[in-house]
């Protein structure tokens, strides 16, 4: 197997030589025990401008070839999320351009779809609460147009312009009366966007659960679904036992997942997760597991992930889209490491070596010596010869 010269954190070289074993993919059929969605990242063109500030270019044929991987793989892909770089780069004007391609492809293929709604083509600030009304509804009417179902994201101008609970009840209230399908709402934590805190209302997360529990309560027809991403797992079992009877709870918790999808007694949260991009295959598998009641065989599948997951979002975790690219690259899914705003600088090089590392030990790499071969030449370009 190969060896390198990895940086740790304190920035000393030590040799490491790849133990992983490339993982048997599993089976395209989709999970039958519970819905897996993974928020799929976008593929910069890596000869246009993608410096910070400048419009998004993609390589749209290696866009749309990685969401028939998550697909083949039987996943679901939630497209135009913040995985996608959403509100980091990916601009509105391209992000409705996604969300017609992807409609497309999915339909081609019979793909389990959703996409982001939100507020991005808006200027940052505070717009007031009729614009933010105004924008989600411009965004949710492309999105059904496309024949795609929608995730209400959580919007900056809105936690902005937001007087108390009444305007978050007011907007979310106007817009699921409104929907011509089911749709998600996201609720994103301030670890992964800042500009959220006090969503729903409150810093208080209680009384931010209670409106938001509020709302759904009130139109449960609309609502398919909750992703919920605040890295608290038992406050997401809390959220959960009290969700309408049919209205599902989506995991976004790329900590604790293999616990909240494995559920108990009192029930199990279905998926909608960024860390589902690098771990496909391994996230069919395991769903393929419970599918078959190895509850055993899930665990030995899924907790040896989460060391990874841990690395990839961890603070600033709103930097995790850099690694995502990082295992995508390794993984030979695209022939670069460059993404969308400049972003590709957003993680250290010992941070990327430890991503290296544990997906490695995964057996995520399904040729291990193209992973070595581009990790030496990051290492290289660093000064660090192997």
């Amino acid at each position: 197997m190969s060896r390198l010269l990895l940086p740790g954190p304190d920035g000393r070289l030590e040799p490491y030589r790849m133990v992983g074993q490339p993982l048997e993919p599993a089976g395209g059929e989709a999970p039958r025990s519970r819905i897996g969605y993974a928020a799929a990242h976008v593929v910069a063109d890596p000869l246009a401008d993608n410096t910070p500030g400048q419009p998004a270019r993609l390589d749209w044929d290696a866009t749309l070839a990685f969401r028939h991987h998550l697909w083949r793989h039987g996943l679901g892909v939630a497209d135009a999320m913040d995985t996608a770089q959403r509100g980091m780069g990916l601009d509105w004007p391209t992000t409705a351009e996604l969300i017609r391609r992807s409609a497309a492809e999915a339909r081609a293929v019979d793909g389990r779809l959703v996409c982001g709604a939100g507020t991005d083509q808006l200027e940052p600030g505070a717009p007031g609460v009729t614009r933010v009304l105004a924008a989600y509804t411009e965004q949710l009417a492309l999105i059904e147009d496309a024949g795609a179902a929608a995730v209400l994201m959580a919007s900056r101008q809105l936690a902005a312009s937001a007087s108390g609970p009444e305007d978050y009840a007011q907007v979310y209230g106007t817009l699921l009366r409104q929907v011509s399908r089911p749709v998600v709402l996201h609720w994103l934590g301030p670890m992964f966007d800042p500009a959220l805190t006090g969503y729903w209302g409150s810093t208080d997360l209680d009384a931010a659960t209670d409106t938001f529990i509020d709302i759904i309560t009130e139109h449960a027809a609309a609502v398919d679904g909750v992703k919920v991403s605040l890295l608290d797992a038992d406050r997401e079992v809390a959220l959960r036992r009290r969700l309408p009877t049919g209205v599902r709870c989506y995991t976004g918790d790329d900590f604790h997942y293999p616990e909240l999808i494995e559920g108990d007694q009192a029930g199990y949260s279905d998926a909608l997760l960024g860390v589902f991009d690098p771990l496909a295959p391994i996230a069919a598998a395991a769903l393929a597991a419970l599918d078959a009641d190895d509850v055993p065989g899930y665990r030995k599948i899924f907790t040896p992930t989460v060391p990874l997951a841990r690395q990839l979002f961890a603070e600033p975790t709103y930097y995790y889209k850099t690694g995502i690219v990082f295992l995508a690259w390794l993984a030979g899914h695209q022939s670069h490491f460059v993404l969308v705003n400049g972003l590709q600088s957003a993680r250290s090089l010992p941070h990327l070596a430890r991503l290296f590392v544990l997906a490695d030990e995964v057996g995520l790499f399904p040729d291990p010596e193209l992973a070595a071969a581009r990790m030496r030449g990051l290492l290289e370009i660093a000064g660090v010869s192997s």
